[in-house]
């Protein structure tokens, strides 16, 4: 099971000479993955939990593709209506090549309205938008030499009923965010009554969980995966892998943007489960 990182793009502690050091530090212990989130627009409503400033993650993880060597980039999760769906196609497939074969394109379908209002696209049709994107980059992709540049994973996010029989009929596995156990447990059963029901496999299992490390255990039905202590965190990993997950991203922003002021924190945390996992420096 390869086990991916979820760096903070945003707020008022990131710049360039912080990224590179999270993108070196996630190779430097041994993590499979280095995942960015998007927004285009800091409307009021995404500056609340992600003020800028807000590096975009094509151009950004174009950047990283050329300070790393190793570790695998992608998105979770590009919100697919905020760009033109042949535009996505071409930036994927170029940052695909650019940096041998290593993205991962994560996708949603967003929640900030004053976002999609401000980009002037309707967020009532956001999800029919989505699905449309979707086929359409697949199609050039798979169509058009032009876009074609080896396999790139879509993960599809979203733990609704549309959002489940999106991941089947389009995407090469589920994606979801910051669940329980339980949810995730549930979220599977559902995946698999949709491919039945679609009559197609069903797909890989890749979720985005919290890495909140503690000193004392956290228990009770709602803790999410990923909170508590390194062991329960361990615990969490290994039950994800008893699931069927093949990629698991760690998701060490708790909440507070002030948090991107002291990325050491997280760092340490990344580096206490590395340790607990027995991974170590990469070669």
């Amino acid at each position: 099971m390869e086990i991916g990182v979820n760096v903070p793009n945003f707020g008022p502690g990131t710049d360039p000479e912080v990224l590179r050091r999270w993108a070196r530090t996630v190779e430097g212990l041994g993590y499979d993955l280095l995942m960015v989130s998007d927004h285009v627009v800091v409307t009021p409503d995404v500056a609340e939990q992600y003020p800028a400033p807000f590096y975009e993650p094509f151009t950004t993880l174009a950047w990283l593709a050329g300070i790393t060597d190793r570790v695998r980039l992608g998105t979770t999760v590009l919100i697919v209506p905020y760009r033109h769906p042949l535009v996505v196609a071409r930036m994927a497939a170029n940052l695909n090549q650019l940096s041998g074969g290593r993205l991962v394109l994560g996708v949603g379908v967003g929640w900030a309205r004053q976002e999609y209002e401000a980009l002037g696209v309707p967020f009532e049709r956001r999800g029919r938008l989505t699905d449309g994107h979707l086929e359409t980059i697949r199609t050039a992709w798979r169509n058009d030499a032009d876009y074609r540049a080896g396999d790139i994973p879509v993960w599809v996010g979203g733990n609704s009923r549309a959002g489940i029989r999106r991941a089947v009929r389009l995407g090469d596995a589920w994606h979801p965010l910051r669940l329980t156990l339980d949810g995730m447990r549930d979220g599977l059963g559902r995946l698999k009554s949709a491919a039945d029901e679609l009559e197609r496999p069903v797909p890989s299992f890749a979720p985005r969980i919290l890495l909140h490390l503690t000193e004392e255990p956290v228990t009770g039905p709602d803790r999410p995966a990923g909170r508590g202590t390194a062991d329960q965190i361990a615990a969490d990993l290994e039950e994800l892998r008893l699931l069927g997950a093949g990629s698991v991203v760690l998701d060490p922003f708790v909440g507070d943007p002030e948090e991107t002021r002291h990325p050491e924190v997280a760092w340490q945390a990344l580096a206490t489960v590395a340790a607990r996992l027995g991974r170590g420096p990469a070669a």
